[in-house]
């Protein structure tokens, strides 16, 4: 009975991840970041906050444009009048109904304001531009985010694979302690710890099918939950070659994206101080409109219709001279805020060279665990042949087979986590020297 509920385990778990083969589609490191990049709601929300940054910059929003204006109204009355003319004569009115329309367009337009419209448009432009690096920032932490799940899947697959060779490897084993037990050639014992070795790598292997699941669902959810179906992921690795520490340490220096934000914010700071210092100087600005009234008096007025139109235009000029400080306070603060930016530049800046540093040393500190661990794979394969080939005509017991067995799978195990460790570093490295986005991947 027992014998047969360990089948039944090695069954399910041998076959439950292959449900879905035929169906499954391979998704490539290319592919991920074009999901990524259409689909994930955080790029999304990126690409509408460039859209609003654009939609400031436009004329329309900068006050180079004349304003127009236009007014009518309408009144109606009816009044009960006693009046009495210069020559004596007196007239008593009831219910007398009198009325007056009016209708106006007016023009102004601000022909100088101490420069303040031109120096706000260009901090416009230069709060797109910061916008636009934001984005920038967002996708590329994306994109790290991105493989970082998908390396995930691909280790998690990966481990599924190296797994369900050694449960088949101990499902051969069991097999062969049985036949052996019934010819007389070994004891329970042996039949008994293979089961046991079984029931542990069908745990294993359940346990990362779950996590394998659970990694998909993960990057799915990167991707803008655009996969309907079960997927499978491309698990090769390419390195980047030719990588000089020098080269990339210069392009960190220069293309970080926090950096380039330091220096915008920078550019913006100088304009504020421009664009309140402008409150300084005196606004001058044009005037014009053009009006219809018509009044339809009662028979107490002199006159009973009168309309008249026409034109008018003037131009006038505005300083305010003295506003109780509030210009010269904002122009100070402006010139304080920009001081921040400065110092917050210089933090960004050396944050930046110890995170490259500890970047770069991670980066060849994993590339060699990789090489270690390849090399160990290597011997662990040899001695796992050999520690068989040896159990097959009787030379070991199962236990020093076990172990070499277990010795192969933690070399393979290792060695997936290296290999996969070692590209994430070297993305890390790559993203602080900003070039990220030029990557082929």
């Amino acid at each position: 009975m027992k014998v047969m509920k360990i089948r039944v385990v090695i069954l399910f778990c041998l076959t439950c991840p292959l449900q879905f083969v035929s169906a499954q589609e391979i998704i490539n490191s290319e592919r991920a970041i074009q999901l990524a990049l259409e689909n994930n709601y955080g790029i999304k929300i990126a690409h509408k906050n460039l859209d609003l940054a654009k939609n400031n910059t436009s004329i329309l929003n900068t006050g180079f444009l004349p304003t127009v204006s236009g007014a009518a109204g309408a009144t109606y009355n009816l009044d009960n009048t006693e009046a009495e003319f210069a020559n004596g004569e007196t007239t008593s009115l009831s219910g007398a109904e009198s009325s007056r329309l009016n209708a106006s367009i007016s023009v102004g337009y601000t022909l100088f304001d101490g420069l303040g419209r031109k120096y706000n448009y260009q901090r416009l432009k230069e709060e797109y531009q910061l916008t636009e690096l934001q984005a920038r920032e967002t996708i590329e932490n994306t994109i790290i985010q991105l493989f970082s799940v998908y390396y995930n899947v691909a280790q998690l697959s990966e481990n599924a694979e190296t797994l369900k060779k050694t449960l088949m490897i101990s499902t051969e084993r069991l097999k062969r302690a049985q036949y052996q037990f019934e010819f007389g050639q070994n004891t329970k014992l042996e039949v008994l710890n293979a089961q046991v070795d079984i029931n542990r790598d069908s745990i294993n292997l359940l346990t990362t099918n779950q996590q394998l699941r659970n990694a998909k669902r993960d990057l799915n959810l990167v991707l803008g939950n655009t996969l309907s179906g079960d997927f499978e992921v491309d698990t090769e690795v390419e390195f980047v070659t030719l990588m000089k520490r020098g080269i990339l340490l210069k392009n960190a220096k220069e293309r970080n994206v926090s950096l380039l934000q330091a220096d915008k914010n920078i550019e913006i700071n100088k304009l504020d101080i421009k664009t309140n210092s402008a409150a300084y100087l005196p606004t001058l600005g044009l005037t014009g409109s053009y009006g219809w009234n018509k009044n339809n008096n009662n028979a107490a007025s002199f006159v009973a219709v009168s309309t008249n139109n026409g034109l008018s235009a003037g131009i006038n000029l505005t300083w305010n001279i003295f506003d109780g400080g509030i210009t010269k306070t904002r122009v100070k603060n402006a010139q304080i805020n920009l001081e921040n930016q400065q110092l917050q530049k210089e933090q960004v800046s050396l944050s930046i060279e110890r995170d490259f540093n500890n970047a770069w040393d991670d980066y060849q500190s994993k590339l060699n665990i990789y090489q270690i661990q390849q090399n160990s794979l290597s011997t662990a394969q040899n001695n796992f042949e050999r520690t068989r080939e040896r159990l097959k005509i009787g030379q070991i017991n199962s236990i020093e087979f076990r172990q070499a067995q277990l010795n192969l799978l933690n070399a393979e195990l290792s060695i997936n986590q290296a290999k996969f460790d070692a590209k994430l570093s070297e993305l890390q490295l790559i993203l602080l020297s900003g070039d990220l986005l030029n990557v082929q991947f």
